[in-house]
């Protein structure tokens, strides 16, 4: 059940815009798994991950099975490639866009 449900169109608009406003979907070059991505600076890269693309990543998929189990904040550095890469051909912008 969502914890919080907007009720006000300003404020649908507000949650769109800061979950998925200028998200573009990048395939990892290794497994394949299409995250959304946005990067506000060069230093600040949003990522969204389906349900899909956390079944087919196949980094994350060892590093759960590692005895500690996979680090909450641990990224997988396919998909980080793979981000710089899109980066490097231009198709993600870097920069914030009224905020987002």
């Amino acid at each position: 059940m969502p914890s919080f449900v907007p009720l006000s169109p300003d404020t649908v608009e507000d949650q769109r815009r800061y979950t998925r406003a200028r998200l573009v979907e990048v395939a990892c070059l290794d497994c394949l798994a299409k995250v959304g991505v946005k990067k506000n600076s060069e230093h600040h890269t949003s990522i969204q991950w389906s349900g899909q693309a956390l079944k087919q990543c196949q980094e994350f998929a060892r590093m759960s099975d590692a005895p500690d189990g996979r680090s909450v904040h641990a990224a997988c550095p396919r998909l980080a490639a793979s981000i710089e890469a899109a980066v490097r051909e231009g198709e993600i912008n870097i920069g914030a866009e009224d905020g987002y």
